[in-house]
């Protein structure tokens, strides 16, 4: 079964796009029905499914998350305790642990079965930039 890992460089917090990338792998794998695999290595990162039409999508989702989960040096996360690596990593991790680590897209005639405005995206949620992986595998 075909495996592969992807890297991308993020410059900070934000969600990237791949699909076109995890399009390409499926492409060259040759699968006519299976399933997509993703699963990202890291633990202040995530995988999700979005729109890719409207970039307001993105930065609202991006508000919403730097509102939910501030950075730890904000008076309402005053109780965390993890901040050896900086004011941004113990939220970093708890909104990789709101959100997704992997993701199984369907395929189907050889294509993944992505609606007409879905997109793939790392979501970094870290401030500095990152050397993320992400694992592909397709099966059938």
């Amino acid at each position: 079964m075909p495996q592969s890992i992807i890297t991308l460089q993020t410059s900070g917090a934000g969600l990237y796009e791949f699909t076109d990338r995890a399009t390409a792998f499926v492409r060259q794998a040759d699968i006519g029905t299976g399933l997509l695999t993703l699963f990202v290595r890291h633990t202040s990162c995530s995988l999700l499914i979005q729109e890719n039409a409207d970039p307001d999508v993105r930065r609202d989702l991006e508000a919403f998350f730097r509102r939910l989960v501030p950075p730890a040096d904000d008076p309402s996360m005053n109780y965390l305790v993890h901040r050896l690596e900086g004011q941004d990593d113990m939220p970093a991790h708890i909104k990789a642990a709101l959100t997704a680590v992997s993701l199984s897209i369907p395929i189907v005639d050889g294509r993944l079965a992505l609606g007409t405005w879905q997109g793939i995206y790392l979501f970094e949620h870290r401030t500095a930039p990152h050397r993320r992986e992400i694992v592909l595998h397709a099966g059938s």
